[in-house]
């Protein structure tokens, strides 16, 4: 028998006699342990403990984190970084918008065009809440846009109108 083997051989006896004892003593196998961040396992200050009225220094509160053991080589970093996944796919699926010429996603409003109606929606928006006097003063009707030279029909006689001063926008249909 070898001096290692010999080693394994006692260091194995010595485990069993321990669990052997702890269990005749009443304790059950110990689980794992609650870690606490302490005082007493952090590293300690480098101030002398005479000066009492110090301010604690703020690394005397941090977890140390672990750090890594080798740097990664460049070929590694942009392997990572330039994963196919990772990467923006290409769109095949732009085309110009047909009212304005800027390029848009097909079947998708453009965005120039959805800027002037929103803004054109807000103008009219504001308009009504001036009529109403009051966002509590909301009349229960359909609300109509009339822009110049236009006229209400018979199907608009009990609809609010609301009347704006410019040709109509050739997106704004009746």
């Amino acid at each position: 028998m070898s001096l290692t083997g010999l080693l394994q051989f006692v260091g194995r006896y010595l485990q069993r006699l321990e669990l052997s004892l702890s269990q005749a003593a009443g304790f059950d196998r110990f689980g794992p342990a609650l870690a606490v961040n302490g005082p007493g396992i952090l590293p300690q200050s480098h101030h002398s403990s005479d000066d009492e009225n110090a301010q604690p220094s703020f690394l005397d509160s941090i977890f140390w984190m672990a750090a890594p053991k080798k740097r990664r080589t460049i070929e590694v970093n942009r392997c990572r970084r330039r994963d196919p996944h990772k990467l923006i796919k290409v769109k095949n699926n732009i085309e110009p918008c047909s009212d304005c010429g800027n390029m848009k996603l097909k079947h998708t409003l453009c965005g120039y065009c959805y800027e002037k109606v929103r803004k054109e929606t807000a103008v009219i928006r504001k308009q009504i809440s001036i009529m109403e006097g009051g966002p509590l003063n909301t009349p229960a009707v359909e609300s109509v846009v009339l822009y110049e030279n236009e006229t209400p029909s018979d199907a608009d006689k009990d609809k609010r109108i609301v009347e704006r001063n410019r040709k109509r926008p050739y997106w704004f249909t009746m």
